[in-house]
């Protein structure tokens, strides 16, 4: 059953026409790259953000047609003002839906290790970060959402699997609904 079509749609029972109307209602999820940035001191750079109260790894959703690794390294240029290099895949967290949010696949990555001054040559994205901090593991547990402080908690104890499932958060708003 076709439901509407637009004029230049390819032809419906066409190649063309058959992978358009999958594209169209296939399930698409959010892909969100993120990545570790350290100190020389061992911390790790979290953001303070203006639109949730727990703080979280720099990054954000990549665009269509976005490599996850490309979509950091922009969503850290515009968001910090800063250029990085992806060092490698830490993991990919599945993290399920939270908050309103829709459930999404987070690529994280390693950016290495800098100098703690990086901070001051950042030009916050003041409308998404209101800050950016190092934290050590006790001021992840205070300050970052549970699957953050899990994954980084997790990281101190040894090497990630490729495919990781983040632990459901406490929810407010679903919680609520109940």
């Amino acid at each position: 059953m076709l439901l509407g079509r637009i004029v230049d749609d390819p032809p419906a029972f066409s190649r063309d026409g058959f992978v358009a109307i999958l594209n169209a209602g296939l399930p698409r999820k959010r892909v969100i790259g993120q990545g570790i940035l350290r100190d020389r001191d061992g911390r790790v750079l979290l953001c303070e953000l203006t639109y949730k109260r727990e703080w979280d790894l720099p990054g954000g959703v990549v665009e269509v047609g976005e490599s996850p690794a490309t979509g950091l390294v922009r969503e850290l240029e515009e968001e910090l003002g800063i250029t990085v290099e992806v060092e490698g895949l830490v993991t990919m967290n599945w993290l399920p839906a939270w908050s309103r949010w829709d459930d999404a696949c987070l690529f994280v990555f390693d950016l290495g290790v800098v100098d703690a001054e990086l901070v001051e040559q950042m030009v916050l994205q003041r409308t998404e970060i209101a800050a950016v901090h190092w934290c050590d593991l006790d001021t992840v547990r205070e300050r970052a959402t549970l699957a953050t402080t899990e994954l980084l908690e997790s990281l101190a104890d040894a090497p990630l699997p490729a495919y990781r499932e983040a632990p459901r958060q406490p929810d407010p708003v679903r919680d609520q609904a109940r």
